[in-house]
């Protein structure tokens, strides 16, 4: 039961994991703005998770803990990674790094990780309500 009521809460927390991962990255990004040759940081995710919760793909089914998982990956197998943007352009000294939108970005971010916070907050109030009896 708790299941059904609380099923999202996995991927909040995974979410909030990605979001402070981001947050280190952008800060990094920002921090190198000047060093010449620099590619900035971009932390995967958000594909990475509606693939997951979108269910339409096959999932392999592993009979052994050592073989290479196919197919759609669960909410507890996702793990967000940091990769260089490699794509983006790049100024004289080879560095990638646009202040401007990496502060709107880390703007962004905040708003996103104090959503999710506030999101687990009221689904633990209720749980607690629920703990209570509803007094």
């Amino acid at each position: 039961m708790l299941d059904k009521s609380f099923g999202k809460m996995r991927s909040l927390e995974k979410s909030m994991d990605a979001l402070w991962l981001r947050n280190g990255a952008i800060s990094n990004n920002i921090a190198n703005v000047n060093t010449p040759g620099y590619k900035r940081d971009i932390v995967e995710f958000e594909s990475l998770l509606k693939e997951s919760l979108s269910g339409y793909s096959i999932k392999g089914k592993m009979s052994h803990e050592r073989h290479i998982p196919v197919g759609a990956m669960t909410i507890d197998n996702i793990e967000p990674t940091i990769k260089k943007d490699v794509n983006s352009k790049v100024r004289k000294d080879g560095n990638n790094v646009n202040i401007d939108a990496e502060m709107a970005n880390l703007a962004k971010n905040n708003i996103a990780y104090n959503m999710a916070a506030q999101r687990i907050s009221g689904k633990m109030n209720k749980l607690k309500l629920v703990i209570k009896d509803g007094r």
